[in-house]
């Protein structure tokens, strides 16, 4: 009877008092103090730390959508906003004949591109002295200069991983 005891006690004791798991809503490596407070453990981990505030400078407000194309604001040198759509496939950003008069691009060559319907092509292309979306900037990008819709492409967030939300478009610096 006392081993029957000592094996049904700890199981009463585990169906008693049972503890819940409750899902990690945030990602990365974390606990929780006494008073609910998050404490970052991504060292302890082995992860880079994420610093809220920093990831919050690359967001950047998605204003509609093109055929699901995001559509966000792009500032050239520092001054001169333009609608671009954000086009993961571009390797090279492209803005419009009036956008290049406009930021006074003049063509210094030419650039041959394939595009969406498998067509080589061949743009002028010039050099702007930046291009900005929130805090992240290139320095002296080139861009393509076309008639077609001004793309926002990869030699702008090519040093950044792009996250695309509902809203917004954040860029994480690698």
């Amino acid at each position: 009877m006392k081993q029957l005891l000592r094996l049904f006690l700890p199981l009463a004791g585990i169906a008693l008092f049972q503890t819940t798991a409750i899902a990690q809503e945030a990602d990365g490596c974390f606990m929780l103090d006494s008073a609910g407070q998050t404490i970052d453990l991504s060292t302890v981990c082995g992860l880079p730390k994420k610093n809220s505030a920093h990831a919050s400078e690359f967001q950047a407000k998605i204003k509609r959508r093109e055929s699901g194309i995001p559509v966000i604001d792009v500032t050239f040198n520092g001054q001169q906003k333009f609608e671009m759509l954000l086009d993961t496939g571009a390797s090279q950003t492209t803005i419009t004949t009036e956008m290049a008069q406009a930021l006074g691009v003049v063509p210094i060559g030419t650039h041959k591109a394939q595009i969406a319907n498998g067509d080589i092509v061949e743009f002028p292309i010039g050099q702007v002295a930046s291009m900005s979306v929130g805090k992240a900037i290139v320095r002296e990008p080139k861009v393509s200069i076309t008639e077609g819709d001004p793309l926002l492409g990869q030699n702008f967030f090519e040093d950044y991983d792009v996250t695309i939300r509902r809203d917004v478009v954040e860029f994480q610096p690698r």
